[in-house]
């Protein structure tokens, strides 16, 4: 393309000037600081080059909680432009810029990992495995979704970002309307990051499958884990779609073809069908974990058993099932016909029965429960009433008719936000509070954390009812500015302040983590909630090889009863093993290091410089091949000392009997 050196860098705009000058004394900061701690070392061998489900579990949402940051300083950047009519705070490339990124950033390097992180913590402890089925792999999509965000973030200051909207429809993604590279970074970077994400679910399929500890049938396993499964389940079958799509975007972008350009013969609906065959079962990908994870919760702080166990399963498969079979809801308008808009808004509104049943069984769950209101239980009981809002809302905008007047308006932008929101960010809040302890052995402040859960929920609501009511009057979306006449102002004035609240929910809970890591109580109990499920029937934080002895299993929600039985809580020295754990390995970083140069370059396109980095790709895949490293045995002494440590003290239900 003819691209100079001294043109890579974004100049001019005072806001990237910014971005550029503070990425620079962040970099330095870091290098600096860890290199005056000595600590470089320990990164790489504690770290970096980990295969423990639990380190990898936690990257991912250390990561995604940074990228929480980024999209929603996108988000205020939106707010900011649209408090008053006619502002100037961006222009109109800039902020379609803007909105482009924070969906992508919110959705795909937010919401995903965030949930992929718990995943990777608790399911193979909620099943009693000491590992998933392939360590080093999980390590790899760990990298991998890693290089695709870095990658999809530096746009921004190095050539420009995608600014065709998160969904990068065509023709306005292809080079006719966007020829600069900027939408390049969308089709490589994605393409990336949902390689990893695809092995992700591949690697927790074959994990809840074939790992389950002793006596776990299918039926007694926890609902976090079920719902993981069939979310792992719909990642494989609909990521692959992505991925052929963003091949397609990718070869009509740097090599010519035609599969979307409509003006050399192509199909720019293609592209959009192609993309809601997967975008669609994306959503429910991120619903049904945080389903799962309101289970746990609603349980736990209720003291009683999940009511209606075996409908909510039917209903998260009959979810999966129709999840698959709605994507034409997103072409109403679009000149389908009336046939075929009945036919998707027969099966869109099919879909709310099965969650409307998860509904009624989490209140039936609470129902002469000795309920408990901590801070996760408050982020669970104010889903119910946002969600469903976001459900009913979903419902009006699946009646084919009605859509044409919903359609391309902010009451569809109102309606996404109070399903992902509350369906998702409130979960993923109210599960770190949950399972904090578990992963680094004390609580988050719980005063802090109700601070937090307040302006958070008063600051989402605030944000966006008024877009439903913005919406319903004719304010479109994806516009950057509109007028006084309109006489839309005081409501997009509220939005703002509720947009500036919700940052202040997020920053209380940025202090919460920083004051608990300095002043929280380090001598907890490994049960601190009296929870129900595996994970907590070990130590906190866990150790790294999660059971001495593999439990037995009985029945649902099996620690509950071991405690109440008094069984199963001794750890007798005939009992302890040695046990075989995988070697860390750095090829899964270096995976992930060629794989963000070699996409570099095709962002680019200097193919020749792409290609010869696509040998590193090649070269790792062929020294994995040859790995013949078949880990370590952690010896019998060791695991008698490490358990000793945290049994038999105060507080504590387990026993350690020599």
């Amino acid at each position: 393309m003819g691209i100079k050196w001294d043109e890579l860098l974004i100049t001019g705009d005072p806001l990237i000037l910014g971005s550029q000058i503070a990425i620079l004394l962040t970099m330095i900061g870091i290098v600096g600081g860890i290199t005056y701690l000595k600590k470089w070392r320990w990164l790489w061998t504690e770290w970096l080059t980990t295969v423990d489900h639990k380190r990898i579990g936690i990257m991912y949402i250390i990561a995604a909680v940074l990228m929480f940051f980024r999209g929603g300083i996108d988000g205020l950047m939106m707010k900011a432009q649209t408090a008053r009519p006619e502002m100037e705070f961006l222009n109109a490339q800039h902020y379609n810029e803007v909105f482009t990124t924070h969906g992508v950033i919110m959705i795909l390097f937010m919401a995903m990992p965030l949930l992929i992180g718990i995943m990777n913590v608790i399911i193979p402890l909620q099943i009693g495995a000491r590992d998933v089925a392939f360590p080093q792999l999980n390590a790899l999509s760990f990298w991998l979704f890693f290089s695709g965000a870095m990658l999809f973030n530096i746009s921004f200051v190095i050539g420009g970002s995608p600014d065709a909207g998160w969904t990068s429809y065509f023709p306005l993604a292809g080079k006719e309307f966007s020829p600069s590279i900027a939408n390049n970074y969308y089709a490589i970077a994605l393409q990336i990051a949902g390689i990893g994400t695809l092995i992700s679910g591949i690697n927790f399929v074959v994990t809840i499958l074939k790992m389950r500890t002793k006596g776990m049938t299918l039926m007694k396993m926890p609902m976090f884990t079920w719902t993981s499964f069939i979310a792992s389940v719909i990642i494989v079958a609909a990521f692959p779609i992505l991925t052929v799509a963003l091949a397609l975007m990718t070869t009509d972008r740097l090599y010519g073809t035609h599969f979307f350009t409509v003006s050399g013969g192509g199909m720019d609906m293609l592209w959009a069908n192609l993309f809601w065959l997967w975008g669609h079962p994306e959503v429910y990908i991120l619903i049904l974990p945080a389903f799962g994870i309101y289970s746990e919760i609603f349980a736990t702080f209720s003291r009683k058993s999940l009511f209606g166990y075996k409908s909510m399963i039917l209903s998260i498969v009959a979810i999966a099932i129709l999840s698959m079979v709605v994507w034409v809801h997103h072409f109403y308008t679009m000149g389908s016909g009336p046939a075929v808009n009945s036919i998707f808004s027969i099966t869109t509104m099919a879909i709310a029965v099965p969650t409307g049943i998860k509904i009624f069984n989490w209140l039936f769950t609470m129902r002469k429960g000795r309920i408990k209101m901590t801070t996760p239980m408050l982020w669970a009981l104010a889903f119910i009433p946002c969600f469903i809002i976001g459900g009913v809302t979903g419902v009006m905008l699946g009646m084919g008719a009605a859509d044409f007047q919903y359609h391309n308006t902010l009451f569809l932008v109102a309606h996404f936000h109070y399903t992902i929101i509350p369906g998702v960010v409130f979960a993923v809040f109210a599960a770190l509070y949950y399972w904090w302890p578990k992963m680094f052995g004390f609580m988050l402040n719980e005063k802090i954390g109700k601070w937090h859960f307040w302006l958070f929920v008063i600051g989402f609501n605030v944000t966006f009812m008024p877009m439903f009511f913005l919406g319903l009057d004719g304010a479109v979306r994806r516009s950057y500015t509109y007028s006084v006449e309109s006489g839309f102002a005081p409501l997009f004035l509220l939005s703002a302040i509720g947009s500036a609240i919700l940052a202040l929910g997020f920053a209380a809970f940025c202090y919460n983590i920083y004051w608990s890591a300095r002043y929280a109580d380090r001598k907890i109990s490994s049960d601190p909630w009296d929870a129900r499920t595996l994970e907590w029937s070990t130590a906190s934080p866990v150790q790294f090889y999660n059971f001495a002895k593999q439990p037995e299993v009985t029945t649902l929600d099996p620690f509950w009863h071991m405690k109440k039985k008094n069984e199963g809580l001794t750890l007798k020295d005939s009992e302890i093993e040695e046990i075989h754990m995988p070697s860390n390995s750095g090829l899964p970083i270096f995976m992930g290091a060629v794989f963000s140069v070699a996409g570099f370059f095709l962002v680019f396109e200097w193919h020749i410089a792409a290609v010869i980095a696509a040998i590193g790709i090649i070269a790792g895949l062929i020294i994995r091949s040859f790995d013949y490293d078949e880990g370590y045995h952690v010896k019998k002494d060791e695991i008698k000392k490490i358990e000793s440590t945290w049994r038999n003290v105060e507080g504590e239900v387990h026993n350690d009997v020599s």
